[in-house]
């Protein structure tokens, strides 16, 4: 019968190129939360099937990917891209054939699209956290460094604002580097720095040149205690790149990290490593690509249609029992209501939570107001 045939979905992360570490993570997550709606019995019945790709941490290959999945390959949803260049490559595609994309990624907000559902962090779910954290703790000098792309322009203008009014702030300097970028091409910085001496780096590189940086700021013997690098980039995935010890001190805010002590947590990572096997890091887009493939199954068996007409009004609104804390999709802006949290790494390559939202904070992807929500705080982690 037809309404028994396979569900194809379509996947479109980088499984090569510079953001492969990160990529292959969403990837998981994706094919993670695949396994376990067929092991649920699919959509009624109907088996949830991938139609994957690897666009290669190209964001025009993304869009050619994007245009075969939707004509070719039939697909009506797809769930993919990292980088902001890769999802503006595939806005248009899916708009003009009226097809839904999921991104799962942390991005710079400012943006709003009725084909697609933001499910990583808007900037007032973590860039606004991270700057009164880092001023309140470390003073409000500033050195903004980040990959040569949307995404760091964008977050960089955002962090450079919030922290412009904090008393006695400055920002130093403004750097981009190639997404290739090695640790040599990182000694012009690492010197710059050494002479301006600020309170903290604020990093927006991504990709595997940002093990590069830290280790560069590692062998030019700074110390995270007094100087660190808060990042909203840096994740679990990029420090396994890192020898150990090498991004300890240093902080992230994210919406997921591994460390987060909850049962569903727990019983999520001890499925993925059933599947996938204990090489995996997952990270905080791990995380989002995992459970919006649930929120479009549950949407799915409401609507019993894959077109978007019928399915968005089952997802807009929805929630969902994330890792992270219970996650619902805004009906009036497509994005995520999320849980902020900052991390400071240990030794150990994973992060120690320093400051965790009380309740999900709602999506403003567009900045109209600069709430922190309700924190938490384990003291004896902070700085001394």
């Amino acid at each position: 019968m037809a309404d028994k045939d396979p569900v194809r979905v379509g996947i479109l992360f980088s499984e090569t190129g510079v953001t492969s570490t990160i990529g292959l993570s969403q990837l998981q997550g994706a094919l993670l939360g695949i396994e376990e709606i067929n092991e649920a019995g699919g959509i009624d019945g109907r088996e949830l099937v991938a139609v994957r790709y690897d666009p290669q941490s190209q964001p025009a290959r993304y869009a050619d990917l994007a245009e075969r999945l939707i004509v070719q390959d039939g697909v009506n949803v797809i769930f993919g891209c990292y980088m902001s260049s890769s999802r503006k490559a595939v806005i248009p595609v899916v708009e003009k054939w009226n097809k839904l994309l999921f991104y799962p990624t942390l991005y710079e907000g400012f943006e709003y699209s009725g084909n697609v559902i933001y499910t990583g962090a808007a900037p007032n779910q973590n860039s606004v956290q991270l700057a009164e954290f880092m001023t309140a703790n470390f003073g409000a000098r500033v050195y903004l460094i980040g990959s040569d792309y949307i995404y760091p322009y964008e977050s960089n203008r955002i962090m450079g604002e919030l922290v412009l009014q904090r008393p006695g702030s400055e920002k130093l300097a403004e750097r981009y580097m190639a997404l290739d970028a090695t640790e040599k091409d990182y000694a012009a910085v690492i010197a710059d720095i050494r002479n301006k001496r600020p309170d903290f780096i604020f990093s927006t590189v991504v990709g595997e040149s940002t093990a590069a940086l830290y280790r560069a700021y590692a062998e030019a013997g700074f110390d995270p205690k007094t100087m660190p690098i808060a990042s909203l980039t840096t994740s679990e995935a990029e420090i396994s790149q890192m020898a150990r010890g090498v991004a300890a001190g240093h902080y992230t805010s994210a919406p997921y990290f591994q460390s987060i002590q909850s049962d569903a947590n727990r019983r999520c990572l001890t499925r993925l490593r059933q599947h996938f096997g204990d090489g995996s890091v997952p990270n905080l887009c791990w995380e989002s690509s995992y459970f919006q493939m649930h929120i479009f199954a549950n949407a799915l068996r409401q609507s019993d249609d894959e077109g978007i007409a019928r399915l968005l009004p089952h997802i807009l609104g929805s929630e969902f029992d994330a890792p992270q804390g219970r996650v619902k999709i805004d009906p009036t802006n497509h994005h995520t209501c999320l849980y902020p949290r900052i991390g400071r790494v240990n030794v150990d390559g994973q992060f120690t939570i320093v400051r965790q939202a009380t309740r999900s904070v709602y999506p403003d992807p567009y900045l109209v107001t600069h709430s922190l929500g309700d924190w938490t705080a384990k003291l004896d982690t902070l700085p001394v």
